[in-house]
């Protein structure tokens, strides 16, 4: 273990979280994703919900500045989104800016082309979250 990482980071994520640049994007999926079918580069989290998982990524993780840095799945026609789904991650993130979401399709497309899917334990509907990694500040040495 390291001091100031959360348990729910494991040395994997650690590793992918440090491997990746600007613009990379991370998928936190909700148990039922498909992550396997659309992307190589799949980690495990299972048991663990999304929420803690995003609340231990990030302070670790910068968020884009550049462009929204999250993205979230909307409802297919005729279904409807549980708000508190939303209002549960950005409080785990301490964010407060724009979400964007995008269509069912348009999102897996963009999980193919993320860095990487963690697959979460959460159960929650429409649970899926993208983070677009930012530029990381620069640590100034004493």
């Amino acid at each position: 273990m390291l001091k100031g990482i959360s348990p729910v980071v494991s040395p994997d994520l650690l590793k992918v979280l440090a491997e990746m640049g600007h613009g990379d994007e991370i998928v936190i999926s909700d148990a039922h994703f498909p992550a396997h079918t659309f992307n190589p580069r799949v980690l495990r989290a299972d048991g663990i919900g999304a929420d803690r998982l995003l609340k231990g990524i990030i302070p670790l993780f910068e968020l884009d500045s550049y462009a929204v840095p999250v993205i979230m799945m909307s409802a297919v026609p005729g279904d409807t989104l549980d708000p508190s789904v939303e209002e549960k991650y950005r409080k785990a993130l301490g964010y407060t800016g724009e979400i964007e979401r995008v269509e069912r399709f348009a999102f897996y497309e963009r999980a193919k082309k993320a860095y990487a899917v963690v697959v979460s334990g959460e159960t929650a509907k429409y649970g899926n979250i993208i983070l677009k990694k930012g530029v990381t500040p620069v640590f100034e040495e004493a």
